[in-house]
């Protein structure tokens, strides 16, 4: 991790899960280019890389090419396999199934038409297949339904080498992923105003959560980053660090803190107050200068023999010993 996170904290992330189909991450602050580098390469993955599920070939009755046409159906064949590529289903285990879609008499096909077993799940029963103006009812048309990631391309050789010659092949996108889109915008912590805070938008078609194609992406992403990293890894202590360092160094300056506030008592005596003054104070319950530093003017004016000569003392032998009092509190203020 970059040793900036030393100084400006480790990045914050914040989920927000809108849907079961929507999320988006907001990840800041960030080392200024890293909202870029994250973020190109968590949408690359969130396209490319995740599994779905999506039809592979077409099989209708009579039918021999994709240029055809089918009596009976008011689209082509190429319309036809344009429509079955926009169906969204979820199949559950890696193998192939071979899926039914009956001809009716007249009307509008849709994916709830489809004869499925228990192993795909239709997520859009509504996307549209064809439509049947008096079809054959005899005629049905066979789906390839494959679980895989990435998109393919059908190729000659592929058409050569398939072993049914009765099944078109069609270009298949494996991706569960529908949207992705990811912002850089500018984010600031202290001085530090050159940091990057990224947000990363996923929507899907609900065959996998966005929050777990989130965390899917980013586990792939690890897993090749560790190649580099597994045998004699390599690291620079002077300028690198990891969330791990960062926790225990916050723990630590924590703990130095309270121990310090613990056991910091500077008597009050030295600043050579004036007797009344000092007694005042005494009898108020403050004793060290720590105490008084961290004691309002106001708080202080309300204690008995505590008047505004007394205030004009303190005020100018803290200044010239360099310590100032805590602001008063403004009304209105708690």
């Amino acid at each position: 991790m970059h040793i900036l996170h030393e100084q400006i904290g480790a990045p914050q992330i914040k989920l927000n899960v809108e849907s079961k189909t929507a999320a988006k991450l907001i990840m800041t602050p960030l080392p200024s280019g890293y909202g870029l580098t994250l973020g190109n390469a968590m949408r690359r993955v969130l396209l490319s890389s995740l599994p779905g599920t999506a039809v592979t070939a077409v099989k209708i009755d009579g039918v021999s090419h994709e240029y055809s046409t089918v009596e009976g159906l008011k689209e082509s064949v190429l319309d036809i396999t344009l429509n079955i590529r926009q169906l969204r289903l979820k199949k559950h285990t890696k193998g192939v199934e071979i899926v039914e879609v009956p001809f009716v008499k007249s009307g509008k096909i849709t994916a709830k038409n489809l004869k499925v077993s228990s192993d795909i799940e239709i997520l859009d029963p509504t996307q549209l297949i064809t439509t049947c103006d008096k079809a054959d009812s005899k005629k049905k048309m066979y789906l390839r339904v494959e679980k895989g990631v990435g998109h393919t391309i059908v190729t000659n050789v592929d058409h050569a080498s398939e072993e049914d010659p009765e099944f078109m092949l069609v270009d298949a996108n494996f991706s569960p992923v529908t949207h992705v889109k990811y912002e850089v915008s500018p984010a600031r912590v202290g001085e530090q105003t050159n940091l990057d805070q990224l947000t990363i938008t996923v929507e899907t078609d609900g065959a996998i959560e966005a929050e777990s194609a989130l965390k899917l992406s980013s586990g792939i992403l690890e897993s090749y980053f560790q190649l580099f990293n597994t045998d004699d890894a390599y690291t620079d202590e002077e300028f690198t660090t990891s969330f791990e360092q960062i926790k225990k160094q916050r723990e630590s300056q924590e703990a130095a803190a309270a121990a310090v506030a613990e056991t910091a008592f500077t008597p009050i005596d030295i600043l050579g107050l004036s007797q009344r003054t000092l007694n005042a104070l005494v009898n108020g319950g403050i004793t060290s200068i720590e105490q008084l530093v961290a004691t309002p003017m106001t708080q202080l004016a309300q204690l008995r023999g505590f008047g505004q000569k007394a205030k004009t003392e303190l005020e100018q032998i803290l200044s010239e010993r360099g310590y100032t009092l805590q602001p008063s509190k403004q009304q209105g203020e708690e």
